[in-house]
């Protein structure tokens, strides 16, 4: 046991006397009351500041309250509300090799593109080592010099475009300002 000599710059410490099972459960309830009376006020006076006014769906009906309970109600809203899609893992690489052109064309550098593919291809390569799940797994890896030159490709025709987009402006301006004079 400590002493005040070990903690000088504390007040000396002194045993609490121990409860009975009776007096504890009577602590116990006041302090939870005491709780519910600090929760209530707190409650009154956000009512009272307004920050309950205008709330949404505030007079419309609780959704869903008609429904049986299900213990799952809050995993599946949250997927509802979220859209969240859970795909078996060969579907979802499907999915995302038919996405990772528009994926890559809005990457801005080389490296970033190179790390996306090398991304996908691991992940292909560990769903085909993996157990199966799902449907067949018929997604491969792609190869990365090849999908970076057709990238650089799509890129350069990006740029190109642009800079004809940019020209075109500047013609357009160019003849405005000219009539103006």
């Amino acid at each position: 046991m400590t002493t005040s000599e070990d903690r000088p710059d504390e007040r000396p410490e002194t045993p609490t006397p121990r409860l009975d099972d009776a007096a504890s459960r009577s602590a116990a309830a006041a302090r939870m009351q005491d709780q519910v009376k600090w929760v209530d006020l707190q409650v009154q006076q956000s009512i009272q500041r307004g920050e309950f006014d205008n709330l949404p769906g505030a007079g419309k009906p609780i959704k869903n309250l008609d429904r049986d309970h299900d213990p799952d109600w809050w995993v599946k809203q949250l997927i509802e509300r979220e859209q969240i899609v859970v795909l078996p893992r060969s579907v979802q690489l499907r999915k995302d090799d038919a996405e990772l052109d528009g994926l890559l064309d809005r990457e801005t550098t080389e490296d970033g593109a190179r790390r996306i593919i090398e991304e996908f291809n691991e992940r292909v390569i560990a769903a085909r080592y993996g157990a199966p799940e799902g449907p067949p797994l018929i997604t491969m890896p792609r190869d990365v010099e090849a999908t970076l030159d057709e990238w650089r490709e799509r890129r350069a025709a990006r740029v190109e475009a642009a800079k004809n987009v940019r020209r075109q402006e500047d013609a357009r301006k160019r003849r405005w300002w000219q009539r103006r004079r």
